[in-house]
């Protein structure tokens, strides 16, 4: 991940910036959380429009992260989804108006 500021002397003292050089080449390491068109983010990442990646996306659940991958016994499978939950919903309007989500 690569970021260049336009202008790193905005920041009012060195107190205030939480950017710092990476241990990797060409890399920026944030503490905190990061906004992108939003000043409120609530995770460590929040991006309110699109996002346009040139690249992978790694994520937990990505088999390039897993190994012993097995096919499982159905019937068992299937007895332990008899006893899930299953719930239906709707966001709530203030949270999909935030979110930008149409159909609630």
């Amino acid at each position: 991940f690569f970021f260049q500021a336009s202008n790193p002397g905005q920041f009012e003292n060195d107190s205030d910036v939480l950017w710092q050089r990476g241990h990797i080449p060409e890399t920026i390491v944030y503490h905190g959380r990061v906004g992108i068109n939003t000043d409120a983010p609530d995770e460590a990442l929040v991006v309110c429009g699109n996002a346009k990646v040139m690249g992978r996306v790694m994520h937990p659940s990505d088999s390039r992260a897993k190994q012993n991958i097995r096919e499982v016994d159905t019937n068992e499978q299937l007895r332990r989804i008899t006893q899930m939950r299953l719930v239906e919903y709707d966001y709530k309007p203030e949270f999909a108006s935030v979110m930008g989500i149409n159909n609630t």
